[in-house]
């Protein structure tokens, strides 16, 4: 692809000459079309067609077909002028086979897909580039962060995405990539910048719904209730765990989208390298939230923390004070009730003389300690 964005030959991601069929799936010279077609894509490929695809071909820069059978693929892939989206949803081992096929994917890249809970990463081989990513959504509920992975594969003129979850959904990629159609003449480099600008949007949603949240329970930690209390507690490790594996997603998109820009790996075309770098920098401010709000939510805990020990240390001094108030009466009975003869002893001025300390000894120590704010 040039760098204004028209197809000039057909070359690889590295820049490599695309690859010749193999001879046992080149149609021979007698074979017509659609039979080489159909061997290419099989009978899984109909079956996965019409249940969990989508497809478009973009030629010359313009929406040509949608949602065409996957076996004409083939018909299209080794044209220059023509740019392809293959979309396959939980996939199965079939489905795999008819993808690596079709589009001459390498082993490892296609293992990678198959198997879930990979790291965000970009993978660089001959023919072709193996993108791994996640789309997220908070539980509007729980705030728990869900997580669907996504495996792309993308080839001089072809995006090929595999999803996995209920939370990566494909028209929100649709509606971006119709809302700039002056954009598809710049071939398959227009369809990764739809792809990554709704991972990265749904990032930023995600944190900035995770924010509100901490605000709220940020209002809450000094309530004096126990349900409230209670519910700071809960919903602070609930929003750490949530943080946690937000972050395992949102950091490593750094090197992804800095990976796909570089210039020799001919997917960012000139004129969309203003387009990739507004992607890179809602990344890095996506990274750089998340750092920020895990800090902040550690910062809560601690607090919350603080704050019930402060709370523990006023009760122990108000029960500490109540305490030594009841001693004085404590002290004066027992002082009185003793077996030996003393001064009042078993006269009625004993008595009131008892009672006068036990009244004033207590007033006494409640004053004290009213005034330092003991009780």
């Amino acid at each position: 692809m040039s760098g204004d964005g028209n197809v000039t030959d057909r070359r690889y991601p590295g820049g490599t000459a695309a690859p010749e069929p193999d001879e046992g799936t080149r149609p021979g010279p007698s074979e017509p079309p659609a039979t080489a077609a159909g061997r290419r894509g099989g009978p899984h490929t109909a079956r996965t067609g019409s249940r969990t695809t989508r497809t478009r071909l973009y030629r010359r820069g313009a929406l040509e077909r949608e949602d065409f059978p996957v076996e004409e693929i083939s018909d299209y892939v080794d044209k220059p002028d023509c740019t392809v989206w293959l979309d396959v949803c939980d996939p199965d081992s079939a489905d795999f086979d008819m993808i690596a096929e079709e589009f001459g994917l390498h082993s490892l890249a296609v293992e990678d897909a198959r198997h879930e809970h990979q790291r965000p990463k970009l993978d660089t081989y001959r023919s072709h580039l193996f993108l791994s990513a996640y789309a997220v959504a908070v539980d509007p509920d729980s705030g728990a962060v869900g997580t669907s992975e996504l495996s792309a594969f993308i080839t001089s003129n072809a995006l090929i995405t595999v999803r996995k979850g209920e939370h990566c959904r494909t028209e929100p990629m649709v509606d971006r990539w119709d809302g700039s159609p002056d954009l598809a003449a710049h071939g398959v480099g227009f369809l990764v910048y739809g792809l990554l600008d709704y991972l990265v949007d749904g990032h930023f949603a995600a944190v900035q719904d995770l924010d509100d949240r901490i605000e709220q329970l940020e209002d809450l930690l000094f309530e004096d209730s126990p349900g409230e209390i209670q519910a700071v507690q809960r919903r602070s490790f609930e929003l750490r765990k949530s943080l946690v594996r937000l972050r395992r997603v949102v950091l490593p998109m750094r090197e992804v989208v800095n990976s796909l820009m570089r210039r020799d790996l001919h997917v960012v075309s000139e004129p969309m390298q203003p387009y990739f770098q507004d992607v890179y920098d809602h990344v890095l401010r996506a990274g750089e939230w998340t750092e920020s709000l895990r800090d902040l939510v550690t910062t809560v805990m601690e607090t919350n923390l603080t704050v019930q020990g402060n709370r523990m240390n006023l009760i122990m001094k108000k029960v500490t004070s109540w305490a030594a108030i009841i001693a004085v009466p404590t002290a004066v009975t027992g002082f009185y009730g003793q077996n030996v003869p003393y001064p009042g002893s078993g006269s009625h001025a004993g008595f009131w003389i008892s009672s006068a300390l036990v009244v004033v000894l207590s007033l006494l120590l409640f004053v004290t300690f009213r005034r330092r704010d003991w009780v």
